[in-house]
């Protein structure tokens, strides 16, 4: 029981924490500025990694790749803080658990940013951080819009966007223990 709680404190905190650093991440493919206060929360809770990282690798072909680099080794770090007290394993093993449990974050940071942008158009559209989000969520949403369109005023791409997601999700999970089996 002991252990459950540990591993669900640090996972909880790490999950946290790289989904910063992977907003980070994709606000700046994306080239959208946040709101004043929320930059700021983002860069001083990840300046601390993410500067010392990009000393060692820099930027290529535009895009800062120090913040994913430093989600992945939270991923590590989660990991193997999961698998420290139960059990050895092996660091190529170790790799792929945490490249998936990023996946995993990846996915479910997307998923938040879908169920914020249908909150805010259904309570408040002129939200500050709605423009925000959608710029975010338009990569996504953009192709589905394109094979269905709005039917009845209604947009269903968020709702399609998420399924997909999901199924990418339950897909991961079920080739996860396939490739740990090999």
């Amino acid at each position: 029981m002991l252990h459950g709680i540990f591993t669900f404190v640090i996972d909880t905190i790490a999950g946290l924490f790289a989904g910063f650093l992977l907003l980070r991440f994709w606000m700046q493919v994306q080239r959208v500025r946040p709101p004043m206060g929320l930059a700021q929360s983002i860069f001083q809770l990840t300046d601390w990694l993410v500067h010392p990282i990009r000393r060692i690798i820099p930027g290529f072909a535009g895009y800062d790749w120090a913040s994913l680099i430093a989600a992945f080794f939270v991923a590590l770090i989660s990991t193997l803080a999961d698998f420290l007290v139960v059990s050895q394993v092996s660091l190529p093993v170790l790799a792929l658990l945490a490249l998936f449990k990023m996946l995993q974050w990846i996915l479910y940071g997307l998923m938040a940013l879908l169920v914020l942008e249908a909150v805010f158009s259904w309570v408040n559209p002129h939200a500050p951080f709605a423009p925000f989000i959608r710029t975010l969520n338009e990569p996504i949403l953009s192709p589905i819009r394109k094979l269905l369109p709005p039917l009845g005023g209604i947009d269903f791409s968020p709702m399609v966007a998420l399924i997909l997601l999901q199924v990418l999700n339950r897909l991961l999970m079920e080739l996860l223990p396939r490739l740990l089996l090999i």
